[in-house]
């Protein structure tokens, strides 16, 4: 067993199934994770249930970028109250009170913006799956948002590498600083269908395990010095 599947082993053990990607409408629990316990669905890997619920993977992961997940909380909710968290009501809004919604994001003019380019690019798919080549080339899609908006809200097995993924792997001595996302990831997918021959079950665990890594990051990964009562690093450094 390689040590990436032994990681994701000991997370799921200590933290449980985390249910992720949250959802604004939906009122399930997870109260074994750090921050908002909302919105969450445990063990329950029907999600997202209908074309809105996609939508709003699709938005909450172009607002996730450079913030928290806890700000795109507030955004989503802004948008919500609107009733813009479905593509028509928000293809109508005016753009100023988009970007009032938004705001809580930050960088709330460019995210308007990529989230409008967005939206035309989710409409001429009339229901169907993206490609990651097609989703890179939207305007504001980089490699995180891409895969996250295909796990999520597509539940195709593209593992997503965030700030605290490199972070907790540099850590524990198993990637180098300079390692770029696609190297990263490709680590990490390899390892793991080293271990899990079933697709289902991959695609499970993709989505288990970024969620795992955020809410171990969130205890010992979010302020310097990092790893500082780690078992992580206790165990493999």
């Amino acid at each position: 067993m390689n040590k990436i599947y032994q990681i994701y082993q000991i997370l799921y053990k200590k933290y449980g199934p985390q249910g992720w990607w949250p959802f604004i409408n939906y009122e399930g629990t997870n109260e074994n994770k750090q921050g908002s316990a909302q919105g969450y669905h445990p063990l329950d890997y029907s999600f997202p249930r209908d074309t809105d619920e996609v939508f709003e993977v699709c938005i909450g992961s172009i607002l996730t970028q450079n913030t928290s997940f806890a700000s795109v909380v507030k955004s989503l909710h802004a948008l919500n109250s609107r009733a813009a968290l479905r593509p028509k009501a928000l293809k109508e809004m005016d753009p100023d009170t988009l970007k009032l919604a938004i705001r809580p994001s930050g960088y709330y003019n460019q995210k308007a913006l990529y989230i409008r380019e967005f939206l035309s690019f989710f409409e001429a798919l009339d229901g169907a799956v993206p490609s990651r080549k097609e989703l890179l080339a939207v305007r504001g899609i980089g490699e995180e948002t891409a895969d996250s908006i295909l796990l999520y809200g597509y539940n195709q097995p593209e593992f997503i590498v965030d700030a605290y993924t490199k972070r907790i792997l540099l850590e524990l001595g198993m990637i180098d600083k300079k390692a770029r996302y696609r190297d990263i990831k490709m680590f990490i997918q390899e390892s793991l269908k080293k271990n899990i021959k079933d697709e289902k079950e991959l695609l499970r665990v993709y989505q288990e395990y970024h969620a795992l890594l955020v809410n171990h990051a969130k205890l010992f990964y979010s302020k310097k010095p990092y790893a500082k009562g780690c078992f992580l690093k206790e165990q493999f450094r």
